[in-house]
């Protein structure tokens, strides 16, 4: 098998409102011939970050934020490389990272996903993988070596397209949260890979992708659509029974937790939480 090199992997970056991200996510993407950024209506300069850090990059510009999986699918869709390499904006590739996930590629060349582990800013490694939990309690971050899981985090995923074409690319039902899940659950019952790599390793500086102007409504809005998709997720694969148990359970407990947060106020948690009581309570089964 020829072994893959720079020219055979797109990149693709979801954007909103991420300028501030890309001058130190362009520094490990300077070599590649095959970057899409797909821009979700961002209110920032984002558009003009890309032109000035990254210029040989096709720029895909949203007249609305469609969502991370939405955003994702349009470049997908115009992916011609034997890879895609999904990437968040708050990622930090070092030099020789994107080398390793190609020779990962190669030797697991049956793989439908291949991720890294990912690294907090303090340099201790996120829990980013595990088994589904229908079949595995997780025992946390515990890798040695590479192995098949059932779970990872879409911040940074290596996919075999000819593979993935197979599975499907995200589903747009989910508009932020749980679509890296849902995207994992399906490989997973179709029997593909999943293979993480520890030994390959990229700082994520996690929920660092987004700076609006309007910090708390963006809290807000994880917190609702966190919920939403949970409970859409719920519903997908396990029943709108158990998705209504699961929407009146967490609808108790995020009220029970929002009164100690409102006598020792922190605004930012305080909003995400009213975000996620809201979309509990509009959130209706299709």
């Amino acid at each position: 098998m020829k072994m893959p090199d720079l020219n055979d992997v797109t990149v693709i970056v979801v954007t909103f409102n991420s300028s501030h991200c890309l001058p130190a996510l362009a520094k490990g993407l300077a070599q590649l011939n095959h970057v899409f950024v797909v821009d979700n209506a961002s209110e920032d300069d984002t558009a003009a970050e890309v032109a000035s850090v990254l210029p040989t990059a096709t720029l895909l510009r949203n007249e609305r934020n469609l969502g991370f999986g939405a955003a994702n699918n349009r470049a997908l869709a115009m992916t011609k490389t034997p890879y895609a390499l999904l990437l968040n904006p708050d990622c930090l590739p070092a030099e020789g990272f994107l080398e390793n996930m190609l020779q990962a590629a190669t030797r697991f060349s049956e793989a439908a996903i291949i991720a890294p582990h990912l690294i907090r800013r303090n340099g201790e490694p996120e829990i980013s993988y595990r088994w589904p939990a229908t079949h595995w309690k997780s025992g946390g971050v515990q890798a040695d070596g590479p192995c098949c899981v059932g779970f990872v985090c879409g911040a940074v995923m290596l996919l075999n397209m000819a593979v993935m074409r197979e599975v499907g690319f995200f589903d747009e039902s989910f508009f932020l949260y749980y679509e890296d899940e849902d995207l994992c659950q399906r490989v997973f019952m179709q029997n593909k890979q999943i293979i993480l790599m520890p030994e390959i390793g990229i700082t994520h500086l996690s929920r660092s992708s987004v700076k609006g102007p309007n910090p708390l409504k963006s809290e807000f809005i994880r917190g609702y659509h966190h919920a939403q998709s949970k409970l859409i997720f719920e519903t997908k694969h396990f029943g709108m029974v158990n998705a209504g148990y699961l929407q009146r359970k967490t609808l108790l407990l995020a009220l029970l937790t929002l009164l100690p947060r409102l006598l020792l106020p922190q605004p930012k948690y305080i909003a995400r939480l009213i975000g996620r009581i809201t979309g509990l309570l509009r959130y209706q089964a299709k």
